[in-house]
């Protein structure tokens, strides 16, 4: 990127920060009506019970855990892409990094809350808490919503350490160039940073700890999710791939997430200097690469089904394909294997429409994967006579229309009164030469 300087990137990224024009506020009122809609369902659940929603026997995980296995994958990539990239020095992450991380912060919270609304009876999550109580209860650390917990309450710490340790330098620039007010909340934000040697050498080292952290953690609490399947002896859910294949979906769906938030990002906040059509294609050539992975978890469920002659899970999986909910199999297998390898022609790969397309294609595929997976398992068990199907409620689509509402509000929230694109990481790629030229 020889035509950037320093000034300009600085230049770029704070006039996003201006005084939003009146479709802004209209576009985030529509999405906090939105999140008010998804919050009145949830309420209404709550005083019904939670017979407000399609669950049923057998099929007691509906929508609910599906958003949490989905919100959770969202949230994991997130970080994931940028410490991992971070790591192995990849200079096309720096302009999609920041808008990452704070997904993976704002994911990761709205995945927190499908298992209290899954409880149904939110109050009793005090009993979850491993401390004394009057009734002399203990949580069973042997269940998978109490992994769920600890892993979610450790992931989020974790990312959101990663997250604010990148904000600090771009924190004090705003800072720099603010009065009043706002220059006294970034002052409180940026925790007296002044660009000294010894912050820029504590910075350097902490971030890159963290995302040396995060790495590992990340593969390992996914994993944990994929347990909470795996240690259920349900056909198609008993079986080891599913901690690789569960992290592999992850990093599947959040490229297509990132995806889906930099292009419109991108064009509202004219990042194209930034944010090239370079970068964006990097992201569908490593969404291509994840598709090929994904495509191999799912053949492999087959083969090992196949291979172990175990008639139960050869007849699951024949389910799957040909029974009740195969139209969502068909569209998970499509959007998710087939419907990525259009990436390998470039001009998909370099045109907008289509890398926006296919992002959001990728994501339906992945939210159908785990519907698939939770309701097909469940619904098709052992006994022919326990067999049941099931389909969502309204008041589970409005709860999960408010999930999607208040994620994109709040990162359109983020967009505006934060830097969405990391100015320390972007100077990173500019030459020696051009940082005297600015």
């Amino acid at each position: 990127m020889p035509e950037l300087t320093f000034a300009k990137i600085d230049q770029t990224i704070l006039d996003t920060l201006r005084p939003p024009p009146k479709s802004y506020w209209v576009i985030v009122a529509l999405l906090f009506l939105g999140l008010l809609t998804g919050a009145a369902a949830w309420t209404y659940q709550i005083f019904i019970g939670i017979g407000a929603g399609g669950q049923n026997i057998p099929v007691a995980w509906g929508t609910y855990l599906i958003n949490f296995v989905f919100w959770v994958g969202i949230a994991h990539s997130g970080t994931l892409i940028s410490a991992i990239l971070h790591l192995f020095r990849a200079g096309w992450r720096n302009p999609i990094a920041r808008a990452a991380e704070t997904m993976t912060v704002f994911a990761v919270c709205i995945a927190g809350l499908f298992p209290f609304i899954h409880l149904g009876r939110v109050w009793q999550v005090y009993y979850m808490l491993p401390f004394p109580n009057q009734r002399d209860l203990w949580p069973n650390f042997l269940s998978p919503l109490v992994f769920d917990v600890v892993a979610i309450s450790t992931y989020l710490t974790v990312s959101s350490l990663f997250w604010y340790t990148g904000l600090l330098p771009d924190l004090a620039a705003v800072r720099d160039r603010a009065d009043g007010l706002r220059k006294k909340v970034f002052t409180i934000l940026s925790l007296g940073w002044t660009g000294a040697h010894e912050h820029w050498r504590h910075y350097s080292r902490g971030y890159l700890f963290f995302a040396a952290l995060a790495t590992p953690l990340v593969i390992s609490v996914h994993s944990v999710v994929s347990w909470d399947f795996a240690l259920g002896i349900v056909p198609g859910w008993h079986t080891t791939i599913f901690a690789p294949y569960f992290v592999a979906g992850a990093i599947h769906s959040g490229l297509a997430m990132v995806l889906t938030l930099m292009i419109p990002l991108r064009k509202i906040f004219h990042y194209e200097a930034l944010i090239t059509t370079d970068v964006l294609e990097n992201v569908a050539k490593t969404i291509v690469f994840t598709g090929l992975i994904v495509g191999f978890a799912y053949g492999t469920e087959y083969f090992i089904a196949w291979y172990s002659h175990n008639i139960v899970e050869m007849e699951s999986f024949r389910w799957r394909a040909m029974g009740d909910y195969r139209f969502e199999f068909y569209i998970m297998a499509v959007c998710n294997t087939m419907i990525p390898l259009l990436f390998l022609l470039s001009k998909v790969r370099r045109t907008i429409a289509w890398l926006f397309g296919i992002s959001i294609l990728v994501n339906i595929g992945m939210w159908y994967e785990r519907f698939v997976i939770i309701v097909g398992g469940v619904a098709h068990g052992y006994s022919p006579y326990a067999w049941g199907l099931y389909a969502p409620t309204f008041i589970e689509y409005g709860i999960m229309f408010g999930s999607f509402c208040m994620f994109f509000f709040l990162f359109l929230l983020f967009a505006k009164h934060l830097p969405s694109v990391s100015m320390t990481e972007m100077k990173e790629t500019i030459g020696q030469g051009d940082s005297h030229a600015a």
